[in-house]
């Protein structure tokens, strides 16, 4: 008989894992059997909770600035060491600086540049840095953390949609050259009810979700569910998007 058992990456290595999407990430990977790397970039204590509350044995917490060559460098060098493989790479870290996108004189370049280096430059620089582990691995995978702002160009700045949007692009010219080794996805949620975009209130979430075909507000596990999925189950597939947004795209 088939074995139908969910397949599952023996290590996974999920970036802004401290909270949120990574968090939601991190457990579900957990559960299914893989040793997750909790990578964070400030919030030490944060991360070291998650990997406190994750299903099994074998994780990890592991500082990684995604601006910074030498910390990418240090992940990589760890993670070679204490696992020798990488199975799954969630790159899920970044950050925004909201600005009214009738503000073209509010986007300054140094907030430009900022938003798009943490969030188009920075999981680039993982993929690039961790490519040969992840060649290593078995059926392995890469999920963008993308967002519905790179479809839509509308979200917290032009710089976020930008880089988004350049994400997404690079997602499908990663999965054309990394195959067949290694499946490359986006998922690209909006409006998730977490503290990622500064000042965004829970009144706004509702207000959101009521206007969407599916009236509900997108949950961080929402999101995670999508991601594991990719890795776990869409295996004759890469280079898609995989938009997780209630129908708000419709």
């Amino acid at each position: 008989m088939e074995d139908l058992r969910l397949p599952h990456p023996e290590v996974a290595l999920i970036t802004g894992a401290s909270s949120g999407i990574g968090r939601a990430t991190a457990i579900r990977l957990a559960a299914l059997g893989s040793r997750v790397v909790v990578g964070y970039n400030s919030r030490r204590d944060a991360a070291e909770a998650v990997v406190a509350e994750l299903a099994g044995e074998g994780h990890i917490s592991l500082q990684i600035s995604l601006e910074d060559e030498a910390s990418i460098a240090a992940a990589v060098a760890h993670v070679e060491a204490r696992f020798g493989r990488l199975d799954a790479l969630v790159n899920n870290g970044g950050s925004t600086i909201p600005v009214p996108l009738n503000d073209l004189d509010g986007l300054t370049n140094d907030i430009f540049d900022g938003v798009v280096r943490l969030n188009l430059r920075g999981p680039f620089a993982m993929v690039r840095a961790f490519r040969a582990l992840l060649e290593k691995g078995s059926n392995a995978s890469i999920v963008n953390v993308s967002s519905l702002a790179a479809q839509k160009g509308a979200g917290s700045s032009l710089a976020y949609c930008a880089a988004k949007g350049g994400l997404d692009t690079l997602t499908i010219g990663l999965a054309r050259l990394l195959a067949p080794k290694i499946r490359v996805f986006s998922v690209s949620p909006a409006g998730v009810d977490t503290d990622f975009v500064p000042g965004r209130s829970r009144d706004q979430l509702e207000a959101m979700a009521a206007s969407m075909p599916l009236r509900k507000i997108t949950s961080a596990d929402d999101v995670a569910r999508a991601i594991v999925a990719a890795i776990t189950h869409l295996t004759s597939s890469t280079g898609i998007i995989i938009t997780v947004d209630e129908g708000r795209h419709l």
